[in-house]
């Protein structure tokens, strides 16, 4: 089973690359996150034209996350089962988590997947920040409510954390802003805590290796990006992994693509074989940071 998850920053705006890369990498299941879609726009019969259900959860403009499975989708939750709120200000995107479309989960197959777009925080001494690091309480909450239970769980999506030093391109230049503060690695922790695993550090040990890229500056060829995007799953699917890895061909080429590159994890079995390019890419990123 191959378990993906990307931000495609829009899905209207990427639905062609979408469906290009599902038939590239052929993922049982994509998470999906800033759809910018609501719910009465998800384009169902477009991915069911390509085999796969849609599960959706979004307002329009900002936010939205979906499950695309071709392997059953059930038991749908959505906001942690809990009615969304009332936004205070519809203009602020992310100063009131509990009001916007950041998850869904679903059974596909024998998994209980879960897309998420966790906040972004924006700075360390504002109600965004202090609201993120709440989202992730509740988070937490949830995720440990099914800790040993049946199915297992994955949890995919952008996390807006990286994790260690190791997890952004100059950690010198990274550290007092968001992302990489202490309280978000330490609220990422907490999930691993709970006896999640990042499934693709369970395969690759090595540094360089991102999912985000600014689209400014020419960050993406300079390779100056940061890890945010994860997949997490339980003990027992850990024992399942048999590869993870992040395309990075993804990030490339036109239409402007999203600025997040799919992570993919495969179970049991390897899945369809691509070309990620990271080793291609190795001597030309160290060429252009001279």
């Amino acid at each position: 089973m191959r378990i993906a998850t990307w931000n495609v920053n829009s899905l209207k705006a990427r639905l062609e690359r979408v469906f290009g890369w599902l038939e590239r990498a052929e993922p049982d299941v994509l998470l999906m996150q800033e759809t910018k879609l609501t719910d009465e726009d998800a384009p169902r019969e477009e991915f069911a034209r390509l085999g796969y259900e849609l599960a959706h959860h979004g307002q329009g403009r900002w936010n939205g996350v979906a499950i695309a499975s071709r392997v059953g989708i059930r038991d749908v939750v959505r906001n942690f089962g809990e009615p969304i709120a009332l936004a205070k200000n519809e203009e602020q995107g992310d100063e009131q988590p509990s009001a916007e479309a950041r998850m869904i989960s679903a059974v596909c197959r024998d998994v209980r997947v879960v897309s998420l777009y966790a906040p972004n925080g924006r700075t360390l001494d504002s109600v965004f920040y202090a609201q993120k690091l709440l989202w992730f309480e509740r988070l937490a909450r949830w995720s440990a409510e099914r800790r040993g239970g049946d199915p297992p769980l994955a949890l995919g999506g952008d996390f807006n954390v990286a994790p260690t030093d190791a997890d952004v391109w100059d950690a010198e230049a990274c550290h007092g802003g968001t992302h990489v503060s202490a309280r978000e690695r330490a609220a990422f922790s907490a999930l691993l805590e709970l006896g999640l695993v990042d499934a693709y550090r369970a395969r690759h040990a090595e540094s360089n290796r991102y999912s985000w890229w600014d689209y400014r500056a020419g960050s993406f060829h300079k390779n100056f990006g940061m890890r945010i995007d994860h997949v997490l799953v339980s003990a027992e699917l850990a024992e399942r992994i048999v590869g993870a890895e992040i395309d990075r061909e993804a990030r490339k080429g036109k239409p402007t693509p999203s600025d997040h590159a799919p992570v993919v994890v495969d179970l049991d079995e390897p899945g369809r074989a691509f070309d990620a390019g990271w080793r291609g890419a190795e001597a030309r990123i160290a060429a252009r940071r001279v």
